[in-house]
Order: structure tokens, then C-alpha cells, then sequence
């Protein structure tokens, strides 16, 4: 879980700001998200699948970028 100490005398958008960047990087809204919904298994599968292909994609664009140097 994630908290922020404010110190005495800090401003509280600056600890408000601090707090929302340790969410974030604690990924926990994405967590959240994740198990808002019921995704089906077979569901979950395909969007695997299709993750896989996408960065599949990405990474024939990144060398076919770097061969023509």
C-alpha cells in the first residue's frame, strides 16, 4: 500500500503530488483495473496472443530500422 510521510510545514499539493506518483509507480491502479472486470480464459488467451504479435511487430520494425544504418 502505498503512503506518504508529510513532513511539518510541506505543502499538501506537493505531498498530494508525491502520493500520486508513488501510485503510479507502485502500479496499483492498474492492478485495480485488472481484477474490476472477469475476463473469460479464453478471452485472456487471445489478448495474450495479440500482445505477442504486437511486440513481435515492434521488434522486426526496431531491426529492419537498425540494418539500414
Amino acid at each position: 500500500m502505498a503512503f506518504v510521510v508529510v513532513e511539518d510545514g510541506e505543502n499538501i499539493e506537493a505531498a498530494l503530488k508525491r502520493f500520486k506518483r508513488r501510485v503510479q509507480q507502485e502500479s496499483i491502479i492498474k492492478e485495480i483495473k485488472k481484477h474490476s472486470v472477469y475476463i473469460k480464459p479464453g478471452e485472456k488467451r487471445r489478448m495474450k496472443e495479440a500482445q505477442a504479435r504486437k511486440r513481435m511487430r515492434r521488434r522486426l520494425r526496431r531491426e529492419r530500422r537498425n540494418n539500414y544504418y
